[in-house]
Formats: structure tokens, sequence, C-alpha cells
């Protein structure tokens, strides 16, 4: 594949997984185009780099809806050059009833949420998920390896995160629980309110025999159709390639367009969890081929590189680039 490509973002809000997510997206259209033709701008500056540097493709990631980020600017300058312009919603189903501010001025719109990319009232949105980044992501799965957390979860405490833990605590009392992230600290022995930095996240899941998943609910503009979140976020791809044995809370049973019940079990209540805990935990030679499975399929099929290939093989269906 030949051209240029401009990627844009970071709105004066960005969190730090925005931040992240960003470099594995680069690293996916480094892939495909070579790094000497993939430049990563901020928002600010997107306008005058379309200028002088010409890309082929102008490629916004990330959240539309602080009012500090424009693309309008941006989307005018690359149709002068006649470039194809394109947004990623990462932030999908969260933001929705803002969707108006990028909704008229791309080309193309991709939604990280299967269900919420029928919700933008134009044609040419797509879906298409998150995924990891074997330079941030990958760990060697070590088969004799140490496990000295049972049960372990990173991220924020979520409303609806402690529900469900709180109605696994029963289950949880008699494990080794490390359960971090901003919010979770009030709960007591196990829980910590701690950060957890990328490079410690990856070295936690080699020292854990279960990993827990669970999805986030928090909308910041999402009033108007309620959206319930239903694709699996960057987490899930990211643990499953850095070799996680990963136990998946679900309700919809979206997980298996992902990936197999032999890769990654699921959970819905807490006798589900009871029976994932009598079945996994005591059961390394499972757990690791369950995982290496999982990071396998990951591998094969959800990196940032095969995310940017389908986004350039719909760019190409709809008649946007040769």
């Amino acid at each position: 594949m030949t051209g240029r490509v401009l990627v844009c973002s970071g709105g004066r809000y960005e969190s730090q997984a925005n931040t992240q997510i960003r470099e594995s997206i680069m690293d996916g259209w480094a892939d495909c185009f070579g790094e000497g033709n993939v430049t990563a701008v901020h928002i600010s500056a997107a306008a005058s780099s379309i200028r002088f540097l010409k890309p082929t493709i102008v490629f916004a990631i990330g959240s539309y809806l602080p009012e500090s980020t424009y693309f309008g600017e941006v989307c005018r300058e690359a149709k002068k050059i006649g470039a194809v312009t394109v947004f990623w919603a990462t932030e999908d189903p969260y933001e929705q009833d803002a969707n108006y501010r990028v909704a008229d001025d791309f080309d193309v719109i991709f939604s990280c949420d299967r269900w919420g990319h029928n919700f933008y009232q134009r044609e040419r949105v797509f879906h298409l998920p998150l995924a990891a980044s074997p330079k941030l992501h990958y760990g060697e799965i070590e088969e004799h390896s140490e496990k000295t957390i049972d049960v372990l979860f990173c991220g924020v405490a979520f409303t609806n995160r402690k529900d469900i833990v709180r109605n696994l605590l029963p289950a949880l009392r008699d494990l080794n629980i490390k359960i971090v992230g901003p919010g979770w600290g009030e709960l007591g022995i196990g829980f910590s309110d701690a950060r957890i930095e990328k490079s410690q996240l990856v070295e936690l899941y080699r020292r854990s025999k279960l990993v827990l998943n669970l999805g986030r609910s928090l909308s910041f503009e999402n009033k108007r159709f309620v959206i319930a979140p239903s694709t699996p976020g960057p987490r899930t791809f990211e643990a499953a390639l850095a070799g996680a044995f990963q136990v998946f809370h679900e309700d919809t049973h979206e997980i298996r367009r992902y990936y197999s019940a032999d890769e990654i079990p699921v959970f819905s209540n807490r006798v589900d969890f009871e029976r994932l805990v009598a079945t996994y935990l005591d059961n390394n030679e499972l757990r690791v081929k369950m995982a290496r499975k999982a990071q396998a399929r990951t591998q094969a099929e959800h990196l940032y590189r095969h995310r940017i290939e389908y986004a350039l093989r719909v760019l190409k269906d709809e008649g946007l680039i040769a």
C-alpha cells in the first residue's frame, strides 16, 4: 500500500487510555504503510500539517465530545487536496448524543461499538473494534511461572463494576485477590486505589491465575438512546495478547464474535464465577492451554494491523481509494 497517512487526535481532555490507543493505532498504520509514511499530530496542528504534508488519508481518532476538539477545519483542508477523511470513534457508545459534531464532516466513520454504530443517521458508518499492539502488549506465556495472585482486576471502579464485584465477594473471600484502580480502596483488604502503568499490568498478568474482565458503563453524552455497550473493550485484546487467562463478565455473548469458549470463558453471576474458579484456579495446565489459544487468536485476528487492513478494504470498496 502506498501513500501518506496523517493521524490526528488529542482533544483537551484526552484520557491516558486514548493516548495509548493512538500509539497502538499508529503501529497498525506503520505496519501497512511503513513508518516513514505515517505521521501523528495533535488536532490543533492538523490543518497546517495537511497543507504541508499533503497526506492521502487523514485519519482522526478518539473522542468527539470536547467542544475544544474541532474537526471541521481539518476536513476542509483535507478536501482541498483531495485527501480521504476518516474518523474512528474510540469512545462509543458513551458519547453518542454528540456524534453530530463529526457526522457530516468525514467521508467514512468507524465506530468501536457494534450496536452504537447504528445510531449515526448517515451513510458510510462501519463497525471497527479496538485491538492490541504487539509492541505494547505482547507477553511470553511461561507455563511454570509462579502465580501469586488468584484473581486480578485492574481498572476504574465504575458503578457497574462495583456491583459485579460486590456480588462476587463471597466467592472471593478465601482467595488471594488484587483489585486495583481508582475507587476500589474502600472495599478493604485486597482492594487498592492505585493506578497501574501498562508495563506493570503485563507483569501482573504473568503473576495471576484468573484475570477478571469487567466492561465499563460510564456515559458522558448517551441520554437520548441510552445505548448499552456491546463490543468488548481494548483491554480484552490487550490482555489476551499479554498471555493472561481471562474470565469475562458477559450478558450478551458478544465476546463469542472474537474468542471461543475454549479461549476465554464467561460468567454472568456468582454461581457461574464459582464454577469457573473451581474449574480453573488449580488447573495450571488448562489455563495455560487456553491462554495460548487466546493469544494465538489475537495475533491472527485482533491486532491493530488487522483493523487498519479492514479499514482500507472499506475505503477501497467505497471507491475512496484505488
